[in-house]
């Protein structure tokens, strides 16, 4: 195991290494926005040619295909848009999902002690230095944030206040009837609702944590207990808001009653995975000597039973669409089977089928050699879900055109620092809140072999 001091060397490397791959994406990315490159993928993609409904396209090829200039024109315009989101998009995939599991982390923090559990008192400190990325990730997210509003980006249709005039060639009727809900100003305020109260629970649940450590009383106890309680809530209504405006609207055309828990479970099992990482790796230096093989199962059977859930909630959607096979639902598979089948259904291998096959043992969760690099495969698995959940819709077909480098760049920026900061967090925390009431409890946990 690497030491700390290791571990934030390599992670400034890692988050180097993604700058430089994401520089390099966005200079390959303006050498293909020319229009010979849209003409030939048009003319190319017979498929293409034929469907109607494209997710985030809006636009009928075949008029371009019989030589109406207007047409074709639009459908070139709509091309190069989608060419020049693929930096933002690369950008928007990383930055939700860290933002997302760092949320979730707090989320599982205060699941914890709401329900007053005492095995993972221990372990509750690892929870609150992933939330302390917070301010770092919504920072990130509002470059993005900004970049929409602005139009220097434009990964969100609707923000284009022509599809909502009825005198408009680009109205959308379906468009207009949600703007109620999608609009700039509305989905601003949101937004501000959402990074606000974050940042405030995060201040407030660690200040309680911190002051239970030096009261060690009743009222410390109750009182963090409360605040989780608030926390779970405000988690519960934000994480669905969030999941439709910042990735639902996306394609705004479509909708899903079970998209909101199927990405907030992919930011949480992701989250875990982390706590198991940095659990081991402040164990392996002597900062958190009484984690143990016991808190380990517990953690890991909270991933493998995610990673489960994520399973149904991924199935389930795509079943309760695809049965009925309404038009409105079945837009958001169309343009992922005709252009992501590469990546689509094979990221069942990593979130489902491997944690199925690997984790199940009792023995084999206790058993970090094991369970260390199957972290590492859950995460890298949910960064390919989240690939899937944004470049369809932002970037279309045009995602195979120099991949890679945006992608992996995105990452590893956001995972680097994110690495740096939670590492620097953890090493200058103490991570025995001894002052807890179930600290004990958790000190002594043991679980029947």
């Amino acid at each position: 195991m690497f030491s700390i001091a290791q571990v934030k060397k390599y992670s400034i490397i890692i988050g180097v290494l993604g700058v430089l791959l994401f520089a390099v994406g966005v200079y390959l990315n303006t050498t293909i926005n020319n229009e010979e490159f849209i003409h030939e993928h048009i003319n190319n993609d017979k498929e293409y040619l034929i469907q109607k409904g494209i997710p985030s396209g809006h636009v009928d090829f075949n008029s371009a295909h019989q030589g109406d200039e207007k047409d074709i024109k639009k459908h070139i315009e709509h091309s190069e848009h989608q060419i020049s989101n693929k930096p933002w998009a690369a950008l928007l995939m990383a930055f939700m999902l860290f933002f997302g599991l760092s949320a979730a982390s707090l989320f599982f923090f205060s699941i914890q002690h709401a329900a007053q559990a005492g095995w993972s008192i221990v372990v509750t400190r690892i929870m609150e230095g992933i939330a302390s990325f917070l301010p770092y990730a919504i920072a990130l997210m509002a470059i993005v944030i900004l970049a929409n509003v602005f139009h220097v980006a434009h990964l969100y249709h609707w923000m284009d206040t022509s599809t909502v005039d009825p005198k408009s060639e680009n109205y959308d009727i379906l468009l207009d009837s949600k703007s109620p809900f999608l609009n700039l100003p509305f989905w601003l305020v949101r937004i501000c609702i959402y990074f606000s109260g974050c940042l405030f629970f995060l201040w407030k649940l660690k200040s309680l944590s911190k002051k239970l450590d030096e009261n060690k009383d009743k009222q410390s106890q109750l009182n963090l207990y409360n605040w989780s309680v608030g926390y779970i809530i405000f988690f519960a209504l934000s994480s669905a808001a969030w999941a439709w405006d910042f990735l639902m609207s996306i394609d705004p055309h479509w909708y899903s009653t079970l998209y909101i828990w199927y990405t907030m479970v992919s930011c949480l099992v992701t989250g875990v995975a982390f706590m198991i990482l940095f659990s081991n790796l402040m164990k392996a230096n002597g900062k958190l000597p009484l984690f143990n093989d016991n808190h380990q199962h517990d953690l890991t059977k909270f991933m493998f039973g995610f990673s489960m859930l994520w399973t149904y909630l991924w199935f389930d959607q795509f079943m309760l669409i695809w049965y009925p096979n309404i038009p409105e639902e079945v837009i958001y598979f169309l343009g992922r089977f005709l252009y992501y089948k590469p990546t689509y259904f094979i990221m069942l291998l990593p979130n489902f089928l491997l944690p199925l096959l690997v984790l199940v043992s009792s023995s084999i969760k206790r058993n970090s050699k094991v369970v260390i690099p199957m972290c590492l495969v859950i995460i890298f698995g949910h960064v390919w879900d989240f690939f899937n959940i944004v470049m369809p819709g932002t970037v279309g077909p045009f995602w195979s055109t120099n991949f890679g480098w945006l992608e992996f760049g995105a990452f590893f920026m956001v995972f680097g620092l994110f690495v740096y900061v939670v590492t620097h967090k953890l090493s200058t925390m103490n991570l025995e809140p001894k002052g807890n009431f179930y600290f004990h409890e958790s000190e002594t946990f043991e679980y029947p072999h």
